[in-house]
């Protein structure tokens, strides 16, 4: 049984739901709206050019949980998945899942995106395994904080071997399927590396690697 790996946004999803949720919360009147807007299309940006201050962004991004409360934040989230993101969720991002879940591998999604978003996507796919960025919780509430190591760039090595660890798992017969040059690291760790609709720095990178490409957008 082989390990099949995959990133989440812009890869089964023909979008970021990091960057989707902030406009989500923006339309809602959760944050400040143009201030909000503006700093998350910087981050965004900056993570597209590989200059991305993951602290900064994380202490931008979780401030709303801590801010609102948990049944309001909940109920607005299930409305986001529902309206933005299942219509992203790309046909043949099912398929390549099925294939790999009649193979007998076992399925795993890792991202940067917070578990607090990306956990009823993960969800929706029927991915059990999920290793995604970790907001802090005390007593049940968001702290604004990360618990943790956030699952970005080396990160989401250092998270997958803990994870192997408690899992019993190899990367034996590995494959990891991912859009961004961000993901570089752990594409060199796996055993069969694929660029699905990859960034021009990985597109760059994968043709001189030999690595496959493939499109999940048709």
């Amino acid at each position: 049984m082989a390990l099949a790996i995959f990133d989440l946004d812009n890869t089964l999803i023909a979008g970021d739901s990091d960057h989707l949720w902030g406009g989500f919360l923006v339309a809602h009147e959760l944050v400040d709206g143009a201030a909000y807007a503006r700093a998350n299309d910087r981050f965004y940006q900056d993570y597209r050019d590989g200059t991305l201050d993951i602290d900064a962004f994380l202490r931008f991004a979780l401030s709303p949980l801590r801010e609102h409360p948990r049944d309001l934040l909940e109920a607005l989230r299930e409305r986001f998945v529902g309206e933005v993101i299942a219509p992203l969720m790309l046909p043949a991002a099912h398929d390549l899942i099925a294939e790999h879940r009649a193979a007998g591998d076992t399925l795993l999604i890792i991202t940067a995106t917070n578990t607090f978003v990306g956990a009823p996507i993960a969800e929706r796919f029927g991915i059990a395994h999920l290793i995604a960025t970790e907001p802090e919780q005390v007593d049940g509430r968001y702290t604004g904080a990360v618990a943790g190591i956030p699952a970005f760039r080396e990160g989401k090595v250092r998270r997958l071997d803990d994870w192997l660890k408690a899992h019993g798992e190899t990367l034996a017969g590995s494959s990891f399927y991912s859009d961004s040059h961000n993901d570089l690291p752990l594409l060199e760790q796996v055993d069969r590396p694929v660029a699905v609709d990859p960034d021009p720095q990985l597109r760059e990178a994968a043709l001189a690697r030999g690595w496959p490409i493939m499109s999940l957008r048709g």
